[in-house]
C-alpha cells in the first residue's frame, strides 16, 4: 500500500516524518559534530546554525533514503514494520519529496559554511545510502563501510570551522569510527533474530552470536581506549579529559570483556547503551578541556 492515509492530521504526519527521517538518531549525531565545532574553537553563532541545520537534514535525507530502500525488508522486521513506508502511511512520492528536499537544503547550508563542510556531507550521504545500505544483506563488512560516514559528523564540525583538512579532525573522526564497531555489533546482537529475518547477517562472525563475535567487540572496545586518548597524547587537550576517556574506556571494556565470557543477550544489550554513553561524554570531555586551556590562558 502506498497511499498516504486521508485521516492523518497534523501532528500524526509530523510524527510521520520524525519516524521515517529517524529524527532522534539524526540529532544524537548533530551532538558529534557539534563537539567538533566547538573542540576546534567555533564560535560563529550563524556558522553553528547552518551546521546543525544542514547536518540534521543531510542525516534525515540518509536515513529516509535507507527507509525507501528497504521499505519490502522493513516489513519482514518488528522493529521496522510499524515505520510509514510499509504502514503505507507515507506514498512513496512524498518519501523521495523529503529526501530531495532535504539533501538539496542540507547540503546548501553546508555549503554557506564552506565548501570541504558541503563535500563532506554529500560523501556521507552516498556512502551510507549507495554503498552502506546494499551491502548490509552481502557482507558483515558493511559495518566497515558504514562507520565511514558515521565518522564523518565529528570532522565535519572541525572542519565547518577550520574550512580545512588536518590532524585534529583526522582524529576526531578516527575516535568515532573505532568506536563504532563495538556500539554497532552490541545492537547487532541484541536485534540478532530481527535482523536475520530480513536477511541482515551484520555480525563479524559467520557463526552469528558466537565467541568470536564477542572476541571482535572486545579487540575494537580495547582499541578505542588508546585512539581516544590521542587528543592528550598530542597536547590538544589535557588531564582533566585524559583520566574521564581512560575511566570510560575501562568500563567500555569491562562491559565487551563480560559478553565474551557469557554471550548473553543481556550483556549485549548493557554494552549496547553503554556506548550510547561513552561517545558524547567523551567528545564533550574534550571540549571542555579545551575551553579549560582558553580560560587559562587568558587568565595568564
Amino acid at each position: 500500500m502506498d497511499s498516504t492515509s486521508p485521516n492523518m492530521g497534523f501532528k500524526g504526519k509530523m510524527k510521520n516524518y520524525m519516524v521515517f527521517t529517524k529524527f532522534r538518531l539524526s540529532a544524537l549525531v548533530i551532538v558529534s559534530a557539534l563537539s567538533g565545532y566547538l573542540f576546534v574553537g567555533g564560535s560563529d553563532w550563524s556558522e553553528l546554525t547552518y551546521l546543525l541545520v544542514g547536518g540534521l537534514l543531510i542525516t534525515a535525507a540518509s536515513n529516509g533514503s535507507n527507509q525507501i530502500w528497504e521499505r519490502e525488508l522493513d516489513r519482514l522486521m518488528k522493529r521496522t514494520e510499524n515505520r510509514p513506508l510499509p504502514q503505507g502511511s507515507m506514498s512513496i512520492i512524498e518519501a523521495y519529496t523529503v529526501v530531495v528536499f532535504s539533501l538539496i537544503t542540507g547540503t546548501a547550508l553546508l555549503l554557506l559554511i564552506n565548501l570541504p563542510s558541503a563535500l563532506l556531507g554529500l560523501l556521507a550521504y552516498v556512502l551510507y545510502v549507495f554503498a552502506y545500505t546494499p551491502m548490509k544483506r552481502i557482507s558483515p563488512w558493511a559495518v566497515f563501510v558504514g562507520a565511514i560516514p558515521g565518522a564523518i559528523p565529528p570532522m565535519l564540525g572541525a572542519i565547518a570551522c577550520t574550512g580545512e583538512f588536518g590532524l585534529i579532525p583526522g582524529i576526531l573522526f578516527f575516535v568515532q569510527f573505532t568506536w563504532q564497531f563495538p556500539h554497532f555489533w552490541a545492537i547487532a546482537w541484541v536485534a540478532y533474530d530481527d535482523y536475520k529475518a530480513g536477511g541482515f547477517s551484520l555480525l563479524p562472525s559467520k557463526h552469528g552470536k558466537s565467541k568470536n563475535s564477542a572476541y571482535q567487540i572486545v579487540v575494537w572496545s580495547i582499541v578505542l581506549i588508546p585512539f581516544s586518548l590521542l587528543p592528550w597524547a598530542l597536547g590538544t587537550s589535557g588531564i582533566c579529559s585524559m583520566i574521564i576517556v581512560t575511566l570510560l574506556g575501562i568500563g567500555f571494556f569491562y562491559y565487551a570483556y563480560k559478553l565474551l565470557l557469557t554471550c548473553d543477550d543481556k550483556d549485549a544489550r548493557k554494552l549496547m547503551f553503554a556506548s550510547f554513553i561513552y561517545l558524547p561524554i567523551v567528545q564533550f570531555a574534550y571540549v571542555f578541556d579545551r575551553s579549560l586551556d582558553v580560560i587559562e590562558s587568558l587568565l595568564k
